[in-house]
């Protein structure tokens, strides 16, 4: 990544010497006060989830590409240098922040200067901290290895929150008025239909598990911490933040043990790939094997089904109501 970077910084200083040149070039602020109705804005996006709300939202004004391919890893995924100078030239980069994205932080002094403004859409969001998914199999007397296990930044699976989500569309709406003042109303009304979409599963989640018959949930990626603290869902899980963080041996037993102390059925795997961790819980709590999806990202058969957000949060509603049954 250390020669994308110098090759990219090489290709920006050289687009901006030959903009330089140009004494009629537009900069930042007249190029967002000149958009009109015409105007198509071009935006990047990364995961998933705020791909869907620019298009929602955006509509008929908007291009929307997600950097990530199907079935990336939002935590370890580092773009191609082309995808970089796509998204220096166009006029948004809208990413979710709070940590997710390793890249993000490498590329934004070499993007200051450049056409594309950046939108961290989690900004003011009250973030959970990494220390913050209480689930029992951290309650052990080793304090050294609790904190190991553990990410010591913050939670960044925001959009899994209905709640939460809405203001992330709402500071997507609010960059794309930003750029383009002459669609405000267009963009203010999509964003309604979007907040009430997400005020509706705001109320099915919660419906779901007040009525369930226990709380508690096996998964093998701590992607949760957000449902836990808006619905009081207790999620065990196997690795921590990133599904890379994975227990020690002893955490790994302790998670065994209080899996079998709640009679816990099911092991709930996402998207990403099973680890041989997560079998090996799987094996010793004879637990059976469901998905929740984290929207990370969509696999090549959502694509082919269409799915989007609002479809796949719904299977999860239902995936919920089968897990936290007796």
């Amino acid at each position: 990544m250390k020669i994308q970077s110098i090759l990219l910084t090489i290709f920006l200083l050289t687009a901006a010497f030959l903009s330089g040149c140009n004494t009629n070039s537009p900069n930042k602020k007249d190029q967002a006060t000149n958009k009109n109705d015409d105007t198509i804005l071009t935006v990047f996006t990364t995961i998933y989830p705020i791909e869907d709300f620019t298009k929602r939202i955006g509509g008929k004004h908007v291009e929307v590409k997600s950097v990530y391919p199907a079935g990336a890893d939002a935590h370890t995924f580092e773009p191609t240098m082309r995808t970089m100078m796509d998204i220096a030239d166009a006029d948004l980069f809208i990413f979710n922040g709070a940590g997710l994205e390793p890249f993000i932080d490498k590329t934004k002094s070499s993007l200051a200067n450049e056409k594309v403004t950046m939108v961290e859409a989690s900004n003011g969001i009250e973030l959970l901290s990494g220390n913050d998914d209480h689930d029992e199999a951290d309650h052990n007397d080793n304090k050294e290895e609790e904190q190991d296990h553990h990410h010591h930044g913050k939670d960044p699976h925001i959009w899994l929150d209905p709640v939460h989500a809405i203001k992330m569309a709402e500071n997507i709406k609010d960059a794309l008025t930003e750029v383009m003042p002459s669609a405000e109303d267009d963009f203010e009304k999509n964003f309604i239909d979007v907040k009430q979409e997400l005020e509706k599963l705001d109320k099915e989640f919660k419906k779901t598990v007040d009525s369930a018959d226990h709380k508690e949930i096996l998964v093998s990626h701590s992607s949760y911490g957000y449902w836990e603290h808006r619905y009081g869902l207790k999620q065990i899980s196997i690795s921590g933040l990133s599904p890379e963080n994975e227990p020690s041996q002893k955490q790994l037993q302790t998670i065994i043990e209080t899996a079998k102390k709640h009679n816990i059925s099911y092991i709930i795997y996402d998207q990403n790939p099973v680890t041989k961790v997560a079998d090996v819980v799987k094996k010793e709590t004879e637990t059976t094997p469901v998905t929740l999806h984290n929207l990370e990202y969509l696999t090549e058969n959502d694509i082919k089904n269409n799915e989007d957000y609002f479809t796949i949060m719904n299977k999860n509603i239902e995936t919920l109501k089968k897990v936290l049954a007796k």
